[in-house]
């Protein structure tokens, strides 16, 4: 099954934490001094917040998938669809280790599709040039050409 993946930039983790838990009515499931995260079933939504974007609001969207073959199943979507793709590959980023890639999508928002296999006690396993949530390969995304990276592309606008 596919989770909804949102991720927000906040200035102060506490006072976030405090306003989502009422608004969601939940705890988050994992709890850092710079992460937070909800795994909602309703919405159906797997909700971030971390003070490593380096801006407040939204840093990136996602979708997240239960097992591999989902996830190529998603990547094959994208492949089909002709949007090219960074295959990030796995990789460990907001505490946890997963599969991922990449897209941006015409308006120059990123968006990851991925499959997390396990907990991790870091952030991060990249050294990071720029503070970013999620270790968004921001250098990579960059719009070009129909929006997409041109690294492993699947022949987006030729």
């Amino acid at each position: 099954m596919k989770r909804l993946h949102i991720h927000v930039g906040v200035d102060n983790i506490d006072e976030s934490v405090k306003f989502y838990n009422a608004l969601f009515g939940a705890q988050p499931s994992k709890m850092k001094p710079d992460y937070a995260k909800w795994m909602l079933e309703d919405p159906h939504v797997n909700f971030a917040i971390s003070t490593r974007a380096g801006k407040s609001g939204i840093d990136h969207l996602g979708i997240q998938v239960d097992s591999a073959e989902e996830l190529e199943a998603l990547r094959g979507q994208i492949a089909t669809a002709e949007i090219a793709a960074l295959d990030e590959g796995e990789t460990t980023c907001c505490y946890a280790k997963s599969d991922k890639s990449w897209v941006t999508d015409p308006a120059g928002i990123a968006w990851e599709a991925y499959h997390t296999m396990e907990d991790a006690q870091m952030f991060s396993d990249k050294i990071q040039e720029e503070k970013s949530a999620c270790c968004v390969p921001e250098s990579k995304l960059k719009k070009t050409g129909c929006c997409a990276p041109k690294e492993k592309s699947s022949g987006c606008c030729g």
